[in-house]
């Protein structure tokens, strides 16, 4: 079955691989700048290790007007845990209240790599399924990601700023 959609985004940060993957990897790390703009993470529980668990919750904030309130959680698994390198999870993420109309199931693939002095992130994006009314989220999915990353590279730059 062919996928719904695919994406790869890249992105090169001055930070180490071992920072990053902290980033990514922390609960603590994720709820400070996991997501597109204008959303929280009020939940997040992380087991680092195949077949472990990841669960992030996120949550539209007083700037999203009527989606104000709205959340979308995500449940899923890891699938490969390669410590500063490589982390790819299957996962469900779906609108608190209408799971089975908005149910998005996708396969994400993160890898690290230094060059050039920085850190190459390269994030693959499959979504393998997805809910009669979550034409919205997968259309935007570019855009999402996108920010997601932003924030990520001003996470980074914070963390840079503060040691």
């Amino acid at each position: 079955m062919a996928p719904v959609k695919e994406a790869v985004f890249e992105r090169s940060f001055d930070a180490s691989p071992e920072t990053i993957w902290r980033a990514w990897t922390d609960p603590k790390m994720i709820k400070d700048w996991w997501g597109p703009n204008d959303i929280s993470i009020p939940e997040c529980e992380v087991d680092l290790r195949v077949g472990g668990k990841i669960y992030i919750v996120m949550e539209a904030e007083e700037a999203m007007g009527p989606y104000k309130g709205t959340r979308w959680p995500m449940e899923g698994r890891f699938t490969r845990v390669e410590m500063n390198s490589k982390l790819s999870y299957t996962a469900s993420g779906w609108t608190e209240g209408d799971k089975e109309a908005t149910e998005i199931n996708q396969v994400t693939e993160l890898t690290l790599i230094v060059e050039k002095g920085k850190t190459k992130l390269k994030l693959n994006v499959t979504i393998n399924k997805a809910g009669p009314n979550a034409d919205m989220a997968v259309q935007g999915m570019q855009v999402g990601f996108n920010q997601h990353l932003d924030k990520l590279g001003t996470f980074m730059a914070r963390q840079w700023i503060a040691k």
